[in-house]
């Protein structure tokens, strides 16, 4: 229970990685507030959190919206009181095409959910967490934050950017008490990676064999890779990004 009496912020919360991870710190002995779109999947995503014993909110957000954004964290710290860790996860899926083939209402869509949306999130959590001195923000970027990949050029582009959100903001408040990481992923058994290889006309055995490790990673491993910087165990780390791969960016 290393995150006892801790509360816990998880954007895109409902299914996939966001889900394994609201319950991971349900698990981890962490009140739990988690945010989505999709209310069918925030209800089961909560009765499993609540199954781990912990004490739950779900929370119907836009992450684009600052004002739904706002309005989420405002509605953790009056439910809850403080605001301890917050994994900002919200993000959606590229459409692969060649950079001049991409529209820019696809561009727009995209980084106003994985780049402003986060920095929205960052804006306001860190405000809260300034008023108690203390805090940890874990920001969900990809591989795509550290290597590139042809035909997702604005995927590319926004997963760097959150990386330098957070390499930047982890500088910004050091010296207050928050720290802030990265987490990048490699290809994990999700419901966004199934349609991801839908685009691509591949398959998971055809993907597997370009990782090390030979397989495809689970989203309780992220999961616990989140609980691990939300913890006192990662007390002397920020700025950092933690590639979670499998060994695919292994040079």
């Amino acid at each position: 229970m290393i995150l006892q009496d801790k509360v816990a912020l998880v954007t895109g919360g409902t299914t996939g990685i966001g889900r394994a991870t609201a319950i991971a710190f349900g698990a981890a002995g962490a009140t739990v507030v988690f945010s989505g779109r999709r209310d069918a999947e925030g209800e089961k995503t909560a009765k499993l959190i609540r199954e781990t014993g912990a004490e739950c909110l779900y929370v119907h957000s836009d992450a684009s919206n600052e004002e739904d954004i706002k309005a989420l964290v405002q509605k953790t710290v009056e439910t809850y009181g403080r605001l301890d860790c917050a994994f900002n996860n919200a993000a959606i899926e590229p459409a692969f095409k060649l950079l001049h083939e991409q529209s820019i209402e696809d561009f727009d869509k995209l980084t106003s959910i994985n780049v402003r949306g986060l920095f929205l999130c960052m804006k306001y959590e860190i405000q809260q967490m300034l008023t108690q001195g203390s805090g940890v923000i874990v920001n969900n970027s990809s591989i795509s934050g550290l290597i590139a990949f042809p035909q997702v050029s604005p995927d590319i582009a926004s997963k760097h950017a959150v990386m330098g959100l957070t390499k930047s903001a982890a500088l910004d408040y050091a010296k207050q008490g928050i720290r802030i990481n990265g987490i990048n992923p490699g290809f994990i058994a999700t419901e966004m990676n199934d349609r991801i290889l839908e685009q691509l006309g591949t398959t998971v055995d055809a993907l597997v064999s370009t990782v090390p490790m030979g397989r495809v990673g689970q989203a309780e491993e992220i999961a616990q890779a989140v609980i691990f910087l939300c913890s006192d165990a990662a007390s002397y780390i920020t700025g950092q990004p933690l590639a979670i791969d499998g060994g695919y960016t292994v040079s």
